[in-house]
């Protein structure tokens, strides 16, 4: 084995495997076993894709897309999503500024890759989105994390990132709503972060916005909006999360021209185009009005607030109250050092393990995400299950 692994590069030998994945294999090896796990790891609505997205594929299939798409998307996606970047973000990006991608995922890929060199230093707020760590050192970068904590909301201050700038530094990377602590920032807040970057000039920004419409606290705000801010931006965007769209495989972003088209020439030659069935269907997605999705927003709303209480009743748990996305981000310090039904806690890696193989309920720890205190729970889930869920892990820890 360790001959193999020397046959491998050191790029994929450094890589770690993607937490959130393990975690649902492991749920999925369970089940095969027979166990009723409940999965709140994976961070993937359960609703269906609206039936108007739907038939629009259909149409799509009917009228005989099934060609090679252009490298950076159809034409008329792009300024569907143009249009939906002024009308939802009040962002003015023309279609050279726009690239459609293979998922979030791959226009954040894109965009380290043809950002980063080197050493170069890249902020991340802690907790972050697993991926983020590990797509930066792919392309050479090096991840810097800000700590913060359930006592401030999971929130970066302006002081924090003045600190974490060096020379070296690169790109700050963040998102809002945040996934996995469902922490949205306020324009006040972006507006503070915005000017502590006015006296660095040379530091980019990836603004990952997938989680915009799932928004309990009102209106969400971009900080590509500052105009300070908005020649250095990229705005990350896609249709998983709140169309309920994770498997179409659709995500794109705005950015100035001369990224959009290293982005492009980056693609070009890992993947080319998108799907070009899921284009046709995201350019309706991007052309309906947003209240056309506020029944599963709402839903989402009605689930964070039993989960939170639910939580409320077990000793130890503390958590943020989230504004948006659809996961707790509980802090679970508590029961490090302690011995719960012969299972010695160290870490929230143990302690999500444990409950995985005690409760039989699939959570993420939250060292996936830069934070070793927490694990992550997704309220994706039917509130029998959540309900259900809670109920195990206070028999499990109690």
């Amino acid at each position: 084995m360790n001959t193999l692994k020397q046959s491998l590069s050191e790029r994929i030998n450094r890589l770690s495997t993607s937490q959130t994945l393990a975690m649902a294999a492991k749920a999925r090896e369970l089940r095969e076993e027979g166990k009723d796990v409940i999965g709140l790891s994976l961070g993937e609505p359960d609703f269906n894709t609206p039936d108007f997205i739907k038939d629009s594929a259909i149409r799509a299939i009917q009228d005989d897309y099934n060609s090679y798409t252009p490298v950076d998307g159809y034409k008329e996606l792009k300024q569907a999503i143009s249009t939906k970047f002024k009308r939802d973000n009040n962002l003015d990006y023309d279609l050279a500024q726009i690239v459609v991608s293979t998922g979030a995922k791959q226009s954040l890929a894109n965009v380290a890759m043809v950002m980063l060199n080197d050493g170069d230093e890249v902020i991340l707020p802690c907790p972050y989105w697993v991926s983020y760590a590990e797509i930066i050192k792919l392309a050479e970068g090096i991840p810097v994390e800000i700590k913060t904590s359930v006592e401030n909301d999971f929130k970066m201050t302006p002081e924090q990132l003045r600190e974490a700038i060096t020379p070296k530094t690169k790109m700050l990377w963040f998102s809002s709503p945040c996934n996995p602590s469902g922490s949205v920032y306020s324009k006040e807040e972006l507006a503070a972060l915005a000017e502590v970057l006015d006296d660095h000039p040379d530091i980019y920004v990836v603004s990952d916005e997938i989680y915009e419409h799932i928004n309990f606290a009102g209106e969400h705000f971009s900080i590509a909006q500052f105009s300070q801010m908005y020649d250095r931006t990229i705005t990350v965007n896609g249709v998983s999360k709140a169309f309920a769209m994770t498997g179409w495989r659709i995500g794109f972003i705005g950015a100035p021209a001369w990224i959009a088209r290293a982005c492009n020439k980056m693609q070009g030659q890992i993947t080319s185009g998108a799907n070009c069935i899921a284009q046709r269907a995201v350019i309706t997605a991007m052309e309906a009005d947003p209240s056309r999705i506020r029944y599963m927003i709402d839903e989402f709303s009605k689930r964070r607030d039993l989960i939170l209480n639910l939580l409320s009743s077990i000793p130890g748990f503390r958590a943020n109250v989230p504004e948006g996305a659809f996961y707790v981000f509980p802090d679970i310090s508590y029961f490090f050092g302690k011995t719960l039904n012969g299972h010695q806690i160290n870490n929230a890696t143990d302690f999500s393990l444990y409950l995985l193989e005690e409760a039989l309920v699939a959570t993420v720890t939250g060292d996936a995400f830069g934070d070793p205190n927490c694990i992550r729970i997704s309220y994706a889930a039917s509130t029998e299950q959540i309900t259900e869920a809670i109920k195990r892990i206070k028999e499990a820890v109690s």
